[in-house]
Parts: structure tokens; sequence; C-alpha cells
């Protein structure tokens, strides 16, 4: 059972998050609220998202598994109003899900959640440079690399506490230097490792909503990206790994 209203910003940004990486997803909900992890299909990343019950405007809800097609319903959110109190409902046999908002009702086929594929296992990284930025400040960098390159290295220079993003093309080069009030490190240490900028383009369109980021990275490593959303009772997290530099 569930049976759900929330505010429209609030629900267009869940689906973002999610549909940055996959076109489906298995969705966990309980009483306390939802949450789903999944990976996309070349194992490339990984993106986890949790909703607390608070940030839903009315919620009830048992224990239960829902198979999500983000697709269709990414295709309908063009349709919601920034006013619009999206209302959620499963209908009694537990295979639709019932959207209203704004006079419109869909009603949407879930997926067998057999046909989905498990929750992968989030890995345990010793990653050792953990910081703050602007998610903003953030995704305009990526957005800016992507106009040169495929690929961006971000890396930590402990002694002049800089984290620098820099993309390389064929001929054209944009290099971003972030110091002083700009960076909060909770630790400092050496570190680099080389990204996809296709993937981060995806991710940094939810990234750039939020307030402060927080970026784990580590040397030729995976990066994890981690946000709140929904007045701090949703969380976000993103997990990319590296690109493998040639000799």
């Amino acid at each position: 059972m569930l049976k759900a209203t929330i505010e429209a910003d609030i629900f267009r940004e869940t689906i973002d998050a999610v549909s940055a990486l996959v076109n489906e997803c298995r969705l966990h909900v309980a009483e306390s609220g939802i949450r789903t992890i999944t990976v996309d299909t070349s194992n490339v990343a990984m993106v986890s998202l949790e909703l607390e019950a608070g940030a839903f405007t009315t919620y009830a809800a048992e224990p239960a598994e829902l198979g999500l097609d983000i697709e269709k319903i990414r295709a309908m959110m063009g349709m919601i109003g920034k006013s619009d109190i999206v209302a959620l409902e499963l209908d009694d046999s537990g295979k639709k899900l019932k959207i209203s908002f704004g006079g419109y009702e869909y009603s949407i086929t879930l997926l067998d959640t057999k046909t989905i594929r498990k929750d992968p296992n989030a890995p345990n990284l010793e990653l050792p440079a953990t910081f703050e930025i602007s998610g903003a400040m953030f995704n305009d960098s990526i957005k800016a690399a992507a106009m040169v390159s495929d690929k961006i290295s971000l890396s930590v220079n402990p002694d002049t506490k800089v984290f620098t993003l820099n993309a390389e093309g064929d001929s054209d080069r944009i290099k971003r230097e972030l110091a002083g009030d700009d960076v909060h490190y909770i630790t400092s240490a050496a570190a680099r490792s080389l990204f996809s900028l296709d993937y981060l383009k995806d991710m940094g369109k939810s990234i750039g909503r939020a307030d402060k980021v927080q970026i784990r990275l580590g040397n030729d490593h995976p990066v994890q990206f981690s946000f709140v959303y929904a007045d701090g009772k949703g969380k976000i997290g993103y997990l990319l790994a590296p690109r493998i530099e040639a000799d």
C-alpha cells in the first residue's frame, strides 16, 4: 500500500536525480519513506536516493518493492505545474501506480521487479580527500569543460588547498581552480582521477541544484558525490568510476 502527496518540485528533483543514470529502478517503500540504489547499464555509475516520509505532504505506506519505469514518469513531468501537488497511489493489485496532478490522472503499469537487476552493494572506498563546494559552481565548471573535451581530471593539492578541474581537448583546454572560501575541506590529501564528462554532465543537472555537494576523491579511484534536498529530508548520492588514462 502506498498513498501519498508531494510538492511538484520535490517530486521532479527525485525523478531527475535517478533518471540521470537509469531508465528503470527498484523502489523500496517503507513506513519511514522511500529509497532506491541502482547502477547504469554499463556499470560505470551508481545512484542512491533516500526520501523520508516527512518530505511528503501526506504519506501512508506499507513495505513494498515497486518496479518503476522512470522514462514514462519523465515523459509526463512537463505537464506538472510548479505549484502542483502530486498524488501517488498504488492500486489494490499492486501492479499500477496512479499519479495525479492539476486535474490529470495517469495510471502507469509497474515493471516486474524480477526483470530489474538486484540492488548493488555500495562499495566501501577509502578516498582520502573529502570536501564541499557549491553545487552550482561544480555544475558550471562541468558545462564549461564539456565545450572542449569528453573527459576531465579532478585533483586536490593538500599543500595549497586548491581543488582543480582540468579538461584538455585536441587543441583547447579549460582549467578551473577553486580555493579559499569556495572549498570547505573535511580531509585534505593528495588526490587525482580522470572521469567521463558525459556522465558528469548528467549528474551535474541534479548536483547544480544543491547548495553544497560533498565530494570524496582518491587517486585513480571512483569519485563520490552526495548532497541533500527537500529541506534536508532527502539525500542523493552518485558514484562514478574513473577513466583509464592512455600511456
